[in-house]
């Protein structure tokens, strides 16, 4: 079966962006024109997903609304004859078949997948977190539907990370299985022990699933701040049949950490279309001034 949905949890607070996201979701922080979760909504557009499912919360109305029509400000542009904006909002509302469902409790990672299951349905579906950038030539999700289709089992996407990094990070052990980038997962430990693991694969923001997660998910007890942790439901369904993980080619950003959005502003605004070269030059002399 085609993978046509993609679930994208955007309930966090945010307390890591305070006092920005007071008022913001930190999904609508801006890299360079656009907001963070545009850029995460187009990848799965360009990979081919149909339809996207919104995880949100109390105070997260602005990721729906700009991601929909808006009449007023429509006429307005129409008025001024400002057609170039005009289209690109339009094409932004038409991006994509776009639904919300509401995570009433913060109850964690896996607890907001588990909210998305009457919408999903009894169907494979892909995972992407709205903080989670991967700059590539071929985007992140494309690149693991395809894998899909070779393997028909769920898939993690990872990168390697510096052994005495892996405590902040799911890590994934397995072997590899013959194709590129891809190996079969044995073990998942979330945020290993310093010395317990010799695994350097971090688990980041990109999924393929299985629907047996939901089963799996409300069965799932409850973790630290009684939160139900996505990695403990990987684990099981692991135990249950074949996934995978797959070393993704591209750079990934932690937009949800001010240093891994300083750096997404950087990376994505040096390959803007007509900002780059004005912005290399503008580093390489602050650089040197320093």
């Amino acid at each position: 079966m085609d993978i046509r949905k993609a679930v994208i949890p955007v309930a966090g607070l945010g307390t890591r962006f305070l006092p920005a996201t007071k008022a913001i979701p930190k999904e609508m922080l801006t890299i360079v024109d656009r907001p963070t979760i545009q850029y995460i909504v187009e990848e799965v557009v360009n990979s081919g997903i149909e339809q996207i499912i919104f995880v949100t919360s109390e105070g997260k109305s602005a990721i729906e609304n700009h991601f929909d029509y808006n009449f007023h400000l429509d006429a307005v542009l129409r008025e001024k004859n400002k057609t170039t904006l005009g289209k690109e909002l339009d094409m932004i509302s038409n991006l994509i078949d776009i639904v919300s469902v509401r995570q009433k409790k913060p109850l964690g990672l896996g607890h907001a997948i588990w909210t998305a299951r009457h919408i999903v349905g009894n169907e494979p579906f892909m995972v992407c977190l709205g903080d989670d950038l991967v700059l590539s030539d071929v985007p992140c999700a494309r690149q693991m539907l395809e894998l899909y289709r070779d393997v028909g089992e769920s898939i993690v996407a990872v990168q390697r990370v510096p052994h005495e990094q892996t405590y902040q990070y799911g890590i994934v052990e397995g072997e590899a299985n013959g194709r590129d980038r891809t190996y079969k997962v044995s073990r998942m430990v979330e945020k290993p022990a310093p010395g317990t693991t010799d695994s350097d694969l971090a688990i980041i923001g990109r999924y393929i699933l299985k629907p047996d997660i939901f089963d799996i998910l409300s069965n799932t007890t409850p973790g630290h701040g009684g939160e139900i942790q996505l990695t403990d439901a990987l684990l099981a369904l692991c135990k249950r049949r074949e996934m995978y993980a797959y070393e993704f080619e591209g750079t990934r950003y932690d937009a949800g950490d001010k240093l891994g959005y300083l750096q997404a502003i950087v990376a994505y605004g040096l390959r803007h279309n007509e900002l780059g070269p004005s912005f290399k030059s503008f580093l390489q002399e602050t650089i040197a001034s320093l």
